[in-house]
């Protein structure tokens, strides 16, 4: 018996081309919701408890990214991910992605190229992500 399986429970390896296109699809729903710099949209989206880490600043609760969006602050015109892994334990799945996004930061241009670390937990049907990571893509 692997490690994981005493310790978790056994690792369903998610990388069909179905489940990819679940995720792909989710975080194609989730983009278009912060493109529309929808506050509400984009919490449907997340577990209340949801945190984004960042270079620029660390980890920041779901709270404050939805207070900059309702205020302005932080608007995206632009955003696209191509899922490049899934890894699902039970009702938990870690997804990496290639994610782009423009927009502007206190009126300020800004544009990304990251890798996306997000990982997901499923509750009454559906997967709500608890955790993104964002990693700056150093060789864009």
């Amino acid at each position: 018996m692997a490690i994981d399986e005493q310790v978790t429970g056994p690792t369903t390896h998610v990388d069909g081309e179905v489940d990819r296109a679940e995720f792909q699809a989710l975080l194609e729903d989730w983009a278009a919701a912060i493109v529309a710099n929808d506050a509400d949209r984009i919490s449907a989206f997340a577990e209340p408890d949801w945190q984004i880490v960042g270079t620029e600043s660390g980890p920041s609760p779901l709270g404050a990214f939805l207070e900059v969006v309702r205020d302005g602050s932080l608007t995206h015109s632009e955003m696209t991910f191509e899922v490049l892994s899934v890894r699902r334990l039970g009702e938990v799945a870690v997804v990496v992605a290639h994610g782009t996004n423009r927009g502007r930061w206190q009126g300020e241009p800004f544009s990304a190229d990251e890798w996306v670390s997000d990982v997901f937990v499923r509750r009454d049907g559906r997967w709500r992500c608890v955790l993104s990571a964002l990693t700056p893509n150093a060789g864009a």
